[in-house]
């Protein structure tokens, strides 16, 4: 079996709650191959976005380890983790997060002015992306005149255009219907399997998460159980 993409050990994280220390993860141990699409489901509480905001240097563990791509990005300064989250990791959230005034071809292009990349190598790069979610057509709109299932295909446009090495994602499709929900998942299927892109989601809907290769529950901070996802 290949190196891990994602190693988890030993993982625990408290937060501070007043004088109280309450512990949300309790040492926590996960792999994550290179190419997997893994879902994370359990009830609200479980830890599970605690978890995806560790693996995607959002936040720290509080004791063990945490190591992407061979790096312990956990020991890295808050500078270091967001120049590593800006070159590795591309992230897709429930509320779309698009800015209102741009279209959808500057909202794809957000994350490369962080890059080196000339205005013509951003051009390009975006153009590809919004051609990989089906939205060249709809490049000049701004979000208020997309659906939300194209709305969320531009934010997943804009994450990974600058080919990230994993994509994040936390109820990506918890704010839409059923139809742009598979739309949505598919999509995500897609760049799973035809781009080798490693995909993270949390989620709350069995059915999303059957679109996964992999599913693990959490409960109270501890993985609980593991199954083959209906797309593995």
């Amino acid at each position: 079996m290949a190196e891990p993409l994602v190693s988890i050990r030993n993982v625990i994280k408290r937060y501070r709650r007043g004088k109280q220390a309450v512990e949300v993860l309790h040492d926590l141990s996960l792999d994550i191959q290179p190419g997997e699409f893994l879902a994370m489901m359990g009830p609200s509480g479980s830890g599970k976005t605690t978890l995806l905001n560790l693996i995607g240097g959002l936040d720290r563990p509080t004791q063990g380890e945490v190591v992407v791509g061979g790096e312990r990005i956990d020991r890295l300064s808050s500078g270091q983790l967001a120049k590593w989250r800006s070159r590795h990791v591309g992230f897709v959230f429930q509320f779309y997060n698009l800015m209102p005034t741009l279209s959808a071809e500057a909202n794809v292009e957000l994350p490369l002015l962080l890059t080196r990349l000339n205005g013509k190598q951003r051009k390009a790069n975006v153009a590809a992306a919004l051609e990989l979610v089906g939205l060249t057509d709809r490049r000049k709109h701004k979000p208020n005149e997309l659906s939300g299932g194209q709305q969320q295909r531009v934010a997943i446009a804009r994450a990974i255009v600058a080919d990230p090495t994993l994509l994040v994602c936390d109820e990506p499709t918890g704010d839409l219907d059923r139809e742009n929900a598979e739309e949505v998942l598919g999509l995500l299927q897609q760049l799973n399997r035809e781009q080798g892109k490693t995909i993270i989601m949390v989620t709350h809907d069995p059915k999303a998460a059957d679109h996964a290769s992999r599913i693990v529950h959490l409960d109270k901070g501890a993985l609980a159980a593991e199954a083959v996802g209906a797309a593995a």
